[in-house]
């Protein structure tokens, strides 16, 4: 964070202010991480803060401490709409476009906060008068503890702030797996575990609780894995039926895309989860290399995201999409194998 900017959200938060703060729809470990570890800090500091989700967000993120006090928009939607109405300030983190929003962004398009983004996705929009974007960390989790120590808010960061934080940046990362993982990252998650961060226990609920359900929803997407060596690609499909018959539950599907990129000799990765209530097929890609799913995913499906990691969108059915992206892959074989 510039120092211009840290001067300039100094003096936004000088004084006692309403502050709204608002995840993706559909939020992660990241966004709902870098949500609550934001709000216990302006709590601390003075602020009226409320955090406001576009929609609900998996049971096995909230464990969190502060979950119990998100207002969901879908379902809260007078109490969440009076406190945009009413915030001097409001903060959009692990996004950088009010259509990531959905039908909640009509509201908060016609607030008149003052807006902070903090985000490390490509392309940010320019709706935000302080702007803390930076595509090079690991996660929001990971800017919202800069963006703290450089307010000088270091010894504010509590135990319950640690697991939000560390929770983000273990998501965001894949277990510090990933490529954007720095050494600056690991110096953070040390911090956070000095600082009361559970790790272990952090772990075991993000990534080894299962239900049968959907350990069966797993083996379902497995067999419907299709591998396209000439292409470097692999892909699985899921239909609303399948969802249905295994019992889907919001991010049960988490993860899945990851699995063809454990195939040797596979680049790409994509999985399809048709919607039927939106009327869409959704879309997450995974990379290896320096082949782009966010150019591919904006280009092709109204998404975008990071370099590996994207998501998308096709109003196509199932069929006509997988049809339409296999179609693309011949334009990308190149690219695809390097």
């Amino acid at each position: 964070m510039n120092s211009a900017d840290v001067g300039a959200l100094k003096s936004l938060l000088s004084s006692s202010q309403k502050i709204v703060i608002i995840p993706h729809k559909n939020p992660d470990g990241d966004a709902i991480g870098a949500a609550l570890a934001l709000n216990f800090y302006l709590k601390s500091t003075g602020h009226h803060t409320t955090v406001i989700t576009p929609n609900d967000y998996p049971q096995f993120l909230k464990w969190m401490p502060g979950t119990g006090e998100v207002v969901n928009f879908e379902k809260e939607n007078v109490e969440a709409t009076k406190a945009i109405e009413e915030a001097a300030v409001i903060f959009t983190v692990d996004f950088n476009e009010l259509g990531r929003i959905g039908p909640m962004q009509e509201t908060v398009r016609s607030a008149r906060a003052t807006f902070v983004m903090v985000d490390h996705h490509q392309s940010p929009a320019d709706y935000a008068s302080i702007m803390y974007s930076d595509i090079n960390m690991s996660s929001t989790c990971e800017m919202i503890f800069h963006m703290i120590v450089a307010l000088g808010g270091l010894e504010l960061i509590t135990s319950d702030m640690a697991d939000c934080l560390y929770a983000g940046i273990v998501t965001d990362t894949g277990s510090f797996k990933y490529a954007s993982t720095t050494g600056k990252t690991h110096r953070v998650a040390a911090t956070l575990i000095d600082k009361g961060a559970h790790s272990a226990e952090i772990h075991k609920n993000i990534f080894d609780t299962n239900t049968a359900s959907r350990l069966h929803l797993l083996g379902c997407a497995l067999k419907n894995m299709v591998i396209l060596p000439e292409f470097s690609t692999a892909y699985i499909s899921l239909s609303q039926e399948e969802l249905d018959t295994h019992q889907f539950k919001k991010g049960d599907t988490e993860g899945f895309v990851n699995y063809g990129l454990t195939l040797e000799g596979i680049r790409f990765a994509v999985i399809f989860i048709e919607n039927k209530e939106e009327g869409i097929i959704k879309i997450s890609l995974r990379s290896e290399g320096d082949f782009s799913v966010n150019e591919f995913a904006r280009k092709y499906f109204e998404g975008g995201g990071h370099t590996n990691a994207a998501g998308g969108k096709s109003n196509r059915n199932m069929k006509d999409t997988i049809h339409y992206f296999r179609s693309l892959l011949p334009e990308h074989k190149t690219a695809l194998l390097g």
